[in-house]
């Protein structure tokens, strides 16, 4: 790795599902260049930043968070990709968001209000995420105040992105959402299942598959 300002790396304690215990080396480069996006921090504040996070490593197909959990952290993706998805009355898989590595997830209205989950994350890949609870994050706020500024634009995107959905999904064809998907999110539209993305836009696989092959000709 090249020289940065940012470099740092630390050690971590995980468990495999044998319940083996495994040092994992974690460098801190890339979500440090995600918070330096938005705020300049002291060395000490990065210190005490990265010393809040914990890693978890999720295996495909497992889950982050389950519905009806309590949701006591944010979530960096620092590898793999996630999904967020609940079920609708006919218990068919709804998916509201995905998120590559570095982008944060987690499931918001939970987070904030202390309530039980209504989403389940999933690991789409084997994923490694940096978790910061609510708590040490409500720390940050008063120790590095300019962290307030770094969550705050987090969810101002965050609210900015599903209100253009919305809107897309209520004035757009399912082709022009599905052009718009694969122009705006290619590194998910190569990486995910053909029926998650049929999800995310609202449509069913076979009408996705109608208009993929309608696109190739």
């Amino acid at each position: 790795m090249g020289k940065s300002e940012y470099k740092n790396r630390n050690c971590f304690a995980t468990t495999n599902e044998d319940h083996s215990c495994v040092i994992m080396e974690i460098d801190f480069e890339p979500i440090l260049k995600n918070i330096a996006k938005h705020v300049t921090l002291e060395k000490s504040e990065i210190n005490h930043f990265t010393s809040l996070l914990s890693i978890k490593e999720i295996p495909k197909k497992k889950l982050l968070l389950q519905e009806g959990e309590s949701c006591t952290s944010i979530s960096y993706v620092h590898s793999g990709i996630l999904r967020a998805y609940c079920y609708d009355k006919e218990i068919r898989e709804r998916v509201i968001m995905f998120a590559v590595q570095d982008w944060w997830i987690t499931d918001i209205q939970a987070f904030a209000t202390g309530n039980p989950a209504i989403v389940n994350i999933e690991a789409i890949e084997d994923s490694v995420v940096l978790e910061l609870q609510k708590n040490h994050l409500d720390e940050l706020y008063i120790k590095v105040p300019q962290f307030e500024r770094v969550f705050r634009i987090l969810m101002q995107n965050s609210y900015i992105r599903e209100q253009l959905r919305t809107t897309q999904n209520l004035t757009l064809t399912a082709e022009e959402r599905y052009k718009n998907f694969v122009a705006k999110y290619p590194n998910v539209y190569q990486r995910v299942p053909l029926k998650q993305i049929a999800s995310y836009l609202g449509i069913t696989p076979e009408f996705l598959s109608v208009i993929r092959k309608k696109k190739s000709k």
